[in-house]
């Protein structure tokens, strides 16, 4: 089966389900990439997503003892 095939397979037999479970479709796929990236790649990346969320912390004047609140109420809620 060539690539091209196999991608209209997958299409088209994604296509047949429930919008929700596209979503788990999905969820899985992304799974599976980061499962085929090497572990520097997903460490490097984690670093600069960690980097990203604690600049716009600083700037929202968002304090750890906040992020820990919020997550207190969450979880209290559910």
């Amino acid at each position: 089966m060539t690539d091209q095939s196999l991608t209209n397979v997958i299409l088209r037999e994604l296509a047949g389900l429930p919008e929700a479970r596209q979503a788990d479709v999905l969820a899985f796929v992304r799974f599976l990439k980061i499962g085929l990236a090497d572990v520097e790649t997903t460490a490097q990346q984690f670093d600069r997503a960690l980097e990203q969320a604690r600049k716009i912390a600083e700037s929202q004047n968002i304090t750890a003892e906040d992020i820990e609140d919020e997550i207190r109420d969450y979880r209290t809620k559910n």
